[in-house]
């Protein structure tokens, strides 16, 4: 469960080079800061748990429920902007910026047009 957030973090955030897959306390010590506050408690609560799993002892301590609850809303929260959706943002940022930087080349070609007595 922690990898898989850990992962969706990476993904939606950053924080992580290519190649690398950080653990959830790294992931959430890097672009924690990027969750909701309710969500980053849940988060830690994993990271600790993902830690404390080390140990099959304390392992078959964990309560189960509540992690399985931190994890079902930490992907709710996490999974709905997809690798597609920002690369589109991207696009449609790169595009709208061109845009902007055509129109004032424009509006700077028409006022020195104008100011010159050719229109």
């Amino acid at each position: 469960m922690a990898d898989e957030v850990s992962r969706l973090i990476a993904a939606r955030f950053g924080g992580a080079r290519r190649g690398e897959r950080p653990p959830l306390s790294a992931m959430l010590r890097r672009r924690g800061g990027a969750l909701p506050r309710r969500l980053r408690k849940q988060a830690w609560t994993l990271a600790r748990a993902d830690e404390m799993s080390a140990q099959p002892k304390i392992a078959r301590q964990l309560d189960l429920v509540r992690l399985s609850h931190a994890h079902q809303a930490l992907t709710a929260h996490l999974q709905p902007l997809g690798e597609l959706s920002r690369w589109r943002g991207r696009a449609i940022g790169f595009a709208a910026s061109v845009t902007l930087g055509l129109l004032v080349l424009a509006a700077g070609v028409i006022w020195i047009m104008l100011k010159r007595g050719h229109l």
